[in-house]
């Protein structure tokens, strides 16, 4: 069963595009940077991660590498197509109950600033009812200058460009943003609907859903540790 588009959400380039706007092949060729070292620096070895959003496993299957088990979440059976090595689940991000926990819950990129309010505050209730009593959740934020310095553009080491050419607001404190990926024999855009968080929003998000900060993972705040609230 196809997933219907998103409204404000589109991707151009070849291949399969999902829903919300993301390109299959693209993802299957962006190289993973320092994720999973961040990860495996907050979390206990051999830990047993649900990760919400794998897309094609550009950071399961690092995790992997290193040793932690991996249950791998995504909406996009075609994304899911690529992950090798984890369990995988099919299934939006908002509406996952697996009926178990999870030593980590992992919400990466930037997936916490969804343009729906309501949306974001269902995969925040997701992860803190996946996560196990003394385990934690991992969720990777904007950066405070995400959509201030556009347009910007930066060459990966192996060879293709990404940039974020535009951030537009839209109404109700949403951004549509559009980013290009230009390799030497492909060109792909993905645009994208992001509600930009200040720190204090992002915290009152957390409470909202029975979770709180434990400490921020890097001195960008753009990684962050969370774990629930004490009853």
């Amino acid at each position: 069963m196809r997933l219907k588009k998103r409204d404000g959400y589109e991707g151009t380039g070849p291949g399969a595009i999902t829903p919300d706007g993301c390109a299959v092949e693209l993802y299957s060729r962006l190289p993973v940077g320092d994720e999973p070292d961040v990860i495996a620096a907050a979390v206990p070895p051999g830990a047993h991660i649900l990760e919400l959003g794998s897309g094609v496993g550009r950071v399961t299957h690092a995790l992997l590498e290193r040793g932690f088990t991996v249950t791998a979440v995504d909406e996009s059976a075609e994304m899911l197509e690529r992950v090798h090595g984890a369990r995988t689940i099919c299934s939006s991000i908002e509406d996952l109950a697996l009926g178990e926990t999870f030593d980590v819950v992992m919400l990466a990129s930037f997936l916490v600033h969804t343009g729906d309010a309501e949306v974001r505050r269902r995969m925040l209730r997701a992860c803190a009812r996946h996560v196990a009593d003394g385990g934690c959740v991992l969720i990777q934020r904007e950066g405070e200058d995400y959509h201030s310095t556009v347009p910007r553009k930066r060459v990966d080491p192996s060879g293709f460009t990404i940039g974020i050419v535009s951030s537009e607001p839209v109404g109700d404190g949403v951004h549509c943003v559009r980013a290009e990926y230009e390799f030497p024999d492909a060109v792909w855009t993905q645009t994208f609907r992001a509600r930009p968080l200040t720190k204090e929003q992002f915290e009152e998000a957390l409470a909202e859903a029975g979770l709180k900060v434990d400490r921020y993972l890097t001195e960008d705040r753009i990684w962050v540790r969370v774990t629930p609230l004490t009853p």
